[in-house]
């Protein structure tokens, strides 16, 4: 029972939660406001995913939000300057892809910690956003293609679930049933024995850390379309609410260890509380208290749990 409590227990308070609202907040149940929380778990779940595979290799990343709101500058503006709107997704893509590289080659070869390294990619990145924008976001007409990528349902289920789903189960597989997968997991556990046993271990914290802006540019495409806007800042509120997810994530599942189910399943417990919290009436303020405990509360636990499995 203790190994079942330490493993799921965390996806069943959220599932007690869910309960609570279901009993207290008035409409949390209806059709179009369990699609809107999954559609805004879904921008909160491809961030985490990428800053799970960074932490997997013992790294942080503090520049993915940050590094999300420059690729969306550069894919809304290039289509508002008339580019063809495939050419700003890749634009955003690459945007992400690149910043990701830099924090990994930074890391890795000129040896300065992920946490200052990130730092200082994030304020190049918000600076770079503000110098493109002149502080002013992108607004107006948008191509309706484009705006499908966030904005169309299928079968009457919006496409941005669609989305989250493929980058989650694509996130899975990688850390969990690839090679590569394995060696970032062993590089970030004991980095100095996975390279004794011949494992390129900076290449698995470059890879780790790319992947992480890999899904930022995601993001941005799809917060863009979704938003029908691309601001400096649109991607802000994501840094500790993306974090708070994987260390959330990181009580269930696999004690201890960042993975990719918890992550997902910590980003939903996150939605659902703030959407709860809109529905019952409560300050605003509350939401952010609650996120402040989940992340301290997550840490400790997490500790605890690699503390006992150690002795």
């Amino acid at each position: 029972m203790r190994g079942v409590i330490e493993k799921y227990g965390t996806a069943l308070a959220g599932l007690l939660v869910v309960l609570v609202l279901l009993v207290f907040a008035r409409n949390f149940a209806s059709v179009g406001n369990l699609a809107n929380v999954l559609k805004q778990t879904s921008f909160l779940a491809i961030l985490a995913v990428g800053f799970t595979f960074a932490l997997i290799t013992s790294e942080l990343d503090l520049s993915f939000a940050n590094i999300c709101s420059l690729a969306a500058v550069v894919c809304g503006g290039m289509i508002h300057g008339g580019v063809a709107w495939p050419l700003a997704v890749i634009a955003a893509l690459a945007i992400g892809t690149a910043g990701g590289l830099v924090n990994g080659l930074i890391v890795t070869r000129a040896k300065v910690p992920s946490l200052i390294t990130t730092l200082g990619t994030a304020s190049v990145a918000n600076g770079i956003a503000f110098m493109l924008t002149g502080g002013v976001g992108f607004v107006g007409r948008w191509d309706a293609n484009f705006l499908a990528l966030g904005r169309a349902t299928v079968a009457g289920i919006p496409v941005l679930i669609f989305f989250m789903a493929v980058v989650v189960l694509a996130g899975w597989l990688v850390s969990r049933q690839t090679r590569t997968g394995r060696h970032m997991q062993a590089t970030g556990e004991a980095e100095e024995a996975a390279r004794r046993a011949g494992i390129a271990t900076r290449r698995m914290k470059v890879i780790g850390l790319t992947l992480s802006g890999v899904t930022a540019g995601i993001a941005a495409v799809l917060l863009v379309a979704s938003l029908s806007s691309a601001a400096p800042q649109m991607a802000g509120d994501y840094l500790l609410n993306g974090i708070a997810a994987v260390l959330l994530g990181m009580t269930m599942y696999d004690p201890g260890r960042p993975n990719i189910a918890g992550t997902f399943t910590g980003a939903l417990i996150i939605s659902v509380l703030g959407n709860g919290l809109v529905l019952l009436g409560a300050p605003y303020y509350l939401q952010d208290i609650m996120l402040g405990v989940i992340v301290i509360g997550s840490v400790s636990l997490s500790a605890s749990v690699l503390k006992k499995a150690a002795l």
